[in-house]
C-alpha cells in the first residue's frame, strides 16, 4: 500500500505476534512483483485499493496466490476492515502472542540481488529495537519533535528506522503519501515538523524550486539520513537555515552503520583511530576490472590507505571482537554470495557491502559508486542483469548491455542500455514491454541503436510522445 498510518499499523501487528511481513515496494510490476511475493512464500497479501492494478500484473507469474485481505474502499479480495472491526479489541494474551524472541525474523526487506531479482533480506526484532534506538540517540529525538517522514515506508529507512525511532522517543511521525517540493514546506510549517528524513535526491529538487517566504519559516531543528551530496550540503543547509546536518550510511542487510555527527560536508562518517578495533567497517583493495577484492601473497585482503577507493567491508562475528552479525536473506545462495572469507587474517569473514568508498587523512568515510553490475537512481538500486534480461525477451531485440551513466546535475546514475536489433523491433512495443516488466526507477533513461551508417538517438524521436520519458 503507500504510505500512511495503516502501513505501519500492520506490520507492527503482525510481527509482535511472531509473524513476519514483507516490506513489498510499490513500484513493482509483472514477474518483479510475484517474485517479491513468492520468495516470502506469503500466506496473506494485504492489498490497498490503489495497488490493484499492480498485483493484477503479477498474479499470471505467481508460485501460488495468497490470500488477498483488501483495505480501504474498492480493493478486491477479503474485506480487512471488515474483519478488524468484528475483532475483540482487549489485548492479545501471552498464549496468542506466542513466545517472540528478540532473534527471530520480524520483517523482510527488499534489496538489488546478485542475480537481478530483488533479494529479501532478513531483519530480526534486535535488529529493528536497535535501529530505533541509536537513531534517536544519534537526533537527540524527545517528546517535543515532529519528524516529516516522506520517504518510501517499504524501505529499512522511511519505513523502519525514522518511525521507529520516533516511537522510542515518545514522539511524533508525519507520514504523506509522497514527498512533492511544491507541498513541503507548506507541509513542514502547518505540521510544526521539527525533523525531516531525506535522501540526497529530495534535497537537490527542494533547491531547484522556487523560493518561498516559507524556506525559513519553520522549525527544523534537524535534516537526517543519506546521499546529500557535498557540493550541495551547504547551499542546503544555508538557503533553508538548517540547524544541522546529520549523514550516515547504513545498508538494509548490513552489518555496520558509519554517522557523520560533526557535520563535515560530503563525509557518511568517521571512525577515530582508538575506536577502529571495535568497530566492524573497514575498506579493501578491488580490481577495477573484476570488482574483486585484490590479496596478497597470503592470499588475504589489502586494507586501502588514506586516498585510495575500495570496497566497504563489516567484520563478521561478535561485537565484543570487533564484529557484528550478518543476518543474510531467504535465499542460502545470495547469502554466501554476501560473505568476503579470509579478509583480514584465516578463518575471518565480512559481509560485502558492495559499495565503493574513500577514507580522508582525517578518518572521514566518503561515499564513491556501487561496485559490478549495479547502479543506483532515484533512491533505489537497481541490478543491471534484472533490466537486461527484460530487455532481452522483447521481440526484436538480439542483444542488450545495460550499465549507469552519470547524469550533470544529478544523483546516482542512470539507466543506459545499448542494443542490437533485427527488422522486427518496434519501439512502441519495447516501451510498452519495459512498462510491464520493471519499475519505472529501472526503466532506461535513454536507448541506443546500433545502426548501419551510426546511432539514432531515440530519446531525441521519440521522447515528446511517450508519456513515461523513456
Amino acid at each position: 500500500m503507500p504510505n500512511r498510518p495503516d502501513y505501519l499499523a500492520c506490520w507492527l501487528g503482525i510481527s509482535s505476534v511472531g509473524g513476519t511481513a514483507a516490506l513489498i515496494n510499490t513500484r513493482l510490476v509483472g514477474r518483479s512483483l510475484a517474485h517479491c511475493i513468492d520468495v516470502a512464500r506469503a500466506d496473506h497479501v494485504i492489498l490497498a485499493a490503489e495497488c490493484v492494478d499492480a498485483l493484477e500484473t503479477a498474479l499470471p507469474h505467481l508460485d501460488r496466490v495468497p490470500q488477498i485481505w483488501s483495505l480501504g474502499a474498492g480493493g478486491v479480495g477479503a474485506d480487512l476492515d471488515a474483519a478488524l472491526a468484528a475483532a475483540d479489541t482487549s489485548p492479545l494474551s501471552s498464549t496468542v502472542r506466542g513466545d517472540v524472541t528478540i532473534d527471530e525474523r520480524a520483517l523482510l526487506i527488499y534489496t538489488s540481488g546478485t542475480t537481478g531479482l530483488p533479494e529479501a533480506a532478513n531483519v530480526s526484532h534486535r535488529r529493528i529495537l536497535s535501529w530505533g534506538g541509536w537513531f534517536a540517540g544519534l537526533a537527540d529525538a524527545s517528546m517535543d519533535d515532529r519528524l516529516y517522514d516522506c520517504l518510501p515506508l517499504h524501505h529499512s529507512m522511511g519505513g523502519v528506522v525514522a518511525p521507529c525511532s520516533m516511537l522510542h522517543a515518545g514522539s511524533s511521525v508525519v507520514i504523506p503519501e509522497k514527498f512533492s517540493a511544491t507541498s513541503f514546506w507548506d507541509d513542514i510549517v502547518r505540521l510544526d515538523c521539527t525533523v525531516f528524513q531525506y535522501i540526497g535526491e529530495l534535497c537537490g529538487y527542494l533547491l531547484k524550486a522556487p523560493t518561498s517566504g516559507l524556506d525559513t519559516g519553520h522549525r527544523l531543528r534537524l535534516a537526517v539520513a543519506t546521499d546529500l551530496r557535498g557540493d550541495i550540503w551547504e547551499a542546503f543547509a544555508a538557503r533553508f537555515a538548517i540547524p544541522r546536518i546529520l549523514e550516515f550510511y547504513a545498508a538494509t542487510e548490513g552489518n555496520f552503520s558509519l554517522f557523520n555527527v560533526e557535520g563535515k560536508p560530503g563525509a557518511i562518517g568517521r571512525i577515530p583511530r582508538l575506536l577502529a578495533h571495535r568497530l566492524p567497517a573497514a575498506i579493501v583493495k578491488v580490481d577495477a576490472d573484476s570488482g574483486s577484492p585484490v590479496r596478497d601473497e597470503d592470499g588475504l585482503c589489502i586494507a586501502c590507505a588514506h586516498g585510495e577507493v575500495g570496497e566497504a567491508v563489516g567484520r563478521i562475528g561478535a561485537a565484543d571482537r570487533g564484529g557484528s552479525p550478518f543476518e543474510g536473506y531467504t535465499d542460502p545462495a545470495e547469502t554466501a554470495n554476501k560473505i568476503l572469507h579470509d579478509v583480514f587474517a584465516e578463518g575471518d569473514a565480512c559481509f560485502h557491502s558492495g559499495d565503493l568508498m574513500m577514507r580522508d587523512e582525517q578518518g572521514y568515510f566518503h561515499f564513491v559508486d556501487r561496485v559490478g553490475d549495479t547502479f543506483r537512481w532515484e533512491g533505489e538500486n537497481v541490478a543491471t542483469s534484472e533490466v537486461n534480461d527484460a530487455i532481452r525477451d522483447c521481440p526484436g531485440v538480439l542483444d542488450a548491455s545495460t550499465y549507469g551513466v552519470a547524469v550533470p546535475g544529478a544523483d546516482g546514475r542512470a539507466g543506459m542500455a545499448a542494443l542490437v536489433v533485427d527488422q522486427d523491433f518496434d519501439f512502441w512495443t519495447f516501451t510498452e514491454h519495459l512498462a510491464h516488466r520493471l519499475p519505472v526507477y529501472a526503466l532506461p533513461i535513454r536507448q541506443v541503436l546500433p545502426l548501419a551508417g551510426g546511432h539514432r538517438d531515440l530519446q531525441a524521436e521519440e521522447a515528446a510522445a511517450d508519456p513515461r520519458g523513456i
